[in-house]
């Protein structure tokens, strides 16, 4: 990427969003491109600014951050949008909502602003990140609910390694933890993931977890 990561903040509270918006534009590889307080200004700001990133709230007026977040990014949208859920309310059906909506990542507010940073960054490059207070069990509850490709029998011709990956994401490891527990390197753990995504057709690592629970490949 030729310059920084493009910030959409969107969040009903002015002073979280200049908190927010503080604390991302003082990193030099991130930039705050707009700040918005509803989820329809979300939307429309998204469209004409074309951010990398958009950090969303839950609860807002006009139109929640849910509904925002699946028509930025959710099934059918033809250029979608990354998308970090940073809410107050760590609630089993917003956690729910938020990923069915197309959301990459969720963060809850009391967070520390390294962890915000992180998840920007980790969502933007395409990776999947749930906070570490939302538990695998959580989408294990939900994973019959939400639906990855219809189209996909059994495991799709995974090989061992790759279920093996598989599994090891549905644990919640990253892909260094992944690389350390296989003695592999980043980069082989970075195409196994490339690969199991392809095979499976599934978008990012939340919906590998929730294929994984729906298999049985984890319990």
């Amino acid at each position: 990427m030729s310059g920084p990561l493009r910030v959409l903040v969107c969040d009903d509270q002015a002073l979280i969003r200049t908190g927010f918006a503080t604390i991302i534009d003082a990193q030099p590889d991130l930039e705050v491109v707009g700040e918005c307080g509803d989820g329809r200004a979300a939307v429309d700001l998204a469209h004409r600014l074309d951010p990398d990133i958009v950090v969303m709230d839950v609860r807002m007026p006009v139109l929640d951050g849910i509904a925002a977040t699946r028509l930025l990014a959710g099934a059918g949208v033809a250029h979608p949008v990354k998308v970090l859920v940073v809410t107050t309310f760590n609630l089993d059906e917003y956690v729910y909502e938020a990923l069915r909506a197309g959301a990459s990542g969720f963060l809850l507010k009391d967070a520390p602003p390294a962890q915000l940073l992180n998840g920007i960054r980790t969502v933007a490059s395409g990776a999947a990140l749930l906070a570490p207070e939302v538990t695998r069990q959580l989408v294990g509850r939900y994973a019959a609910r939400i639906r990855p490709a219809e189209s996909v029998p059994g495991d799709a011709g995974l090989t061992p390694r790759e279920l093996e990956v598989l599994r090891l994401i549905a644990d919640g490891l990253s892909n260094g933890e992944i690389a350390a527990a296989l003695v592999i390197s980043q980069e082989t753990v970075k195409t196994y993931v490339s690969r199991i995504l392809t095979k499976l057709g599934l978008r990012d690592r939340v919906q590998v977890v929730v294929y994984a629970y729906r298999r049985g490949l984890v319990t």
